[in-house]
């Protein structure tokens, strides 16, 4: 029985339509995800569904009486209560209903013996009688409303949503946007609604945060409807994929790893335009393949069954696809890679006198490719400022290796000229100055860009294109190390797998720091992982990490 219908539906904004004659139906307690390109209407489903939006022609229905609540990665939450205020608000009625009890529980004592009005015949006994079957409704209703615990729900909460310390207390107004987007989704699961609409509810949490959240939605009852980039959050969250694509819609069954397999058979109808897309589709189906079977044996390695260095070499194996014909390999030929690229001991950061990191010490060698994981607020991205020199260290040492030339990608990002054209800003760029532009321009489609769209402002692009330019002017800068601080924040799909196709593919080192447990493993070859209040090393994937002998 479906308690979302969607018919016919079309959406435009000034001349640009973003949907056009699409119908979809979702189930009660089905867990829908939504997947596209940035810009191609997920938000703006949402957005209908929720009644945020009007469709130009169409219809939008949701059953009468259903509770329906928002969460969108922009949250306009603010003001000058705090988070633990606006959750206890929430409690309104357990509040005034634990009043009423005190007050009825004061009339039961002065009712009874002690009060004398027990003792004062039958008109007595009668009001004792009422007080208590009240009292006895009102402790049903509390169970009910779970007013006994309430409490706990919220600490919950917030602890899994990553609220330590002071963010609690601060004002709402006082936050950042990605703190208040995290006490949105906190409001938001403590309505626990009957229909759940989410827009990129990951974005700012913690893997552990992640992790906690896609288990929170797999068993709840409520239906979801949930637009994310974050491939492990949908392949634990969903029953069924849509795609938004030109406007319309193309349904899969299942979660995301039958999505990636359904996808590639209806690209290969697409033909020579599929033709990178195809490759991304091939690296992300190996990777899905690659997680499930790395952590089959690290599990029956745990039990006592043999040969686990030998499946895990065979799945290393697979890890590394072949590149793109030479288009990748054309551009690195003079590319030296020294065999250390950093080495770290002892360092600490510190500021106002108290420590943020302390006790880091790691050696990076070439062609490694390191993730940083960890809590929000552990100090991974004053890690990475610490490496770049962009933040003193109060103690330790960092030394780049000799030859070492290093890229910061949120740098390179950050400083794109909106005024100019992807292939000039690329062309003009470290290596690719020297490069035939031809090969640099098939160099620039490897990662989505069509011919036609070589020649757009950079000013005019999506988050996700501008990051996929930052990421090829980062690969072909001529520098043998990139690092990253959360690459695959606000990215679409297929700008993160063509970043991950890129960063496989490059010869020199990476470092970086993510969230993203599928980003991870399938870049990382080892993990600097917070734990126990320091950062400690380990070989291998987030998958081999998580699942590693005890």
């Amino acid at each position: 029985m479906s308690v979302i219908r969607i018919g016919s539906v079309t959406k435009r904004y000034g001349r640009h339509t973003v949907l056009h004659n699409v119908s979809l139906r979702v189930g009660k307690g089905e867990r829908l995800s939504v997947v596209g390109r940035n810009g191609s209407g997920k938000t703006t489903l949402l957005r209908l569904i929720s009644g945020a939006e009007e469709p130009d022609s169409g219809t939008v229905e949701v059953d009468a009486g259903l509770s329906v609540e928002s969460f969108s990665q922009f949250t306009e939450l603010g003001g000058d209560s705090s988070i633990e205020e606006v959750l206890d608000r929430e409690f309104k009625a357990i509040h005034d209903l634990a009043g009423a009890l005190d007050a009825i529980g004061a009339e039961i004592d002065a009712a009874g013996p002690a009060g004398g009005g027990a003792d004062g015949g039958s008109g007595g006994e009668r009001r004792l009688r009422e007080l208590i079957r009240r009292q006895t409704e009102m402790l049903a209703e509390m169970e009910r409303l779970g007013g006994w615990n309430y409490g706990h729900r919220i600490e919950t909460v917030l602890t899994r949503l990553g609220f330590v310390g002071g963010h609690r207390s601060l004002p709402l107004s006082g936050l950042s946007g990605g703190w208040r987007n995290r006490a949105g989704l906190a409001l938001m699961l403590l309505r626990d609604p009957d229909v759940i609409l989410l827009d990129e509810p990951t974005n700012y949490l913690d893997a552990e945060g992640v992790e906690w959240l896609t288990e929170w939605v797999s068993k709840g009852k409520a239906t979801v409807v949930a637009v994310s980039h974050d491939r492990s959050f949908l392949d634990g969250v969903s029953d069924r994929m849509v795609e938004l694509e030109n406007n319309r819609i193309y349904e899969y069954v299942g979660g995301y790893a039958a999505y990636v397999r359904q996808r590639r058979i209806r690209g290969g109808e697409l033909g020579r335009d599929f033709v990178h897309e195809e490759e991304l589709l091939a690296m992300e189906e190996n990777a899905i393949n690659d997680r499930a079977e790395l952590a089959k044996a690290l599990k029956a390695s745990r039990a006592g069954k043999g040969g686990l260095g030998r499946r895990i070499a065979d799945i290393k194996k697979k890890v590394t696809p072949p590149p793109s014909g030479t288009i990748v390999t054309s551009l690195y030929q003079g590319m030296k890679v020294p065999d250390m690229t950093l080495g770290v001991s002892g360092l600490a950061v510190g500021y106002g006198g108290e420590p943020v990191i302390k006790g880091v010490g790691f050696d990076l060698y070439g062609g490694e490719r390191m993730a940083i994981v960890g809590r929000n607020g552990c100090g991974k991205t004053t890690l990475i400022k610490a490496l770049l020199g962009l933040v003193a260290p109060s103690a330790g040492k960092v030394a780049w290796g000799g030859g070492v030339k290093h890229a910061y990608f949120n740098g390179v990002l950050e400083g794109l000229d909106p005024d100019d054209t992807v292939t000039h800003n690329v062309n003009v760029h470290g290596d690719a100055y020297g490069a035939p532009r031809k090969a640099v321009n098939r160099f620039i489609r490897m990662f989505g860009f069509s011919e036609a769209s070589l020649g757009d402002r950079i000013g005019d692009l999506s988050g996700g294109q501008r990051a996929r330019v930052a990421v090829i002017k980062c690969m072909i800068s001529g520098c043998n190390a990139i690092v990253m601080d959360e690459p695959t924040n606000h990215l679409d799909i297929p700008s993160i797998q063509a970043m991950e196709y890129g960063l496989v593919s490059f010869p020199g080192s990476v470092l970086f720091a993510s969230h993203d447990a599928f980003f991870i493993d399938k870049v990382a070859t080892r993990v600097l992982v917070y734990e126990g209040g320091s950062f400690e090393g380990y070989g291998g994937n987030l998958t081999a990490y998580r699942n590693r002998p005890t």
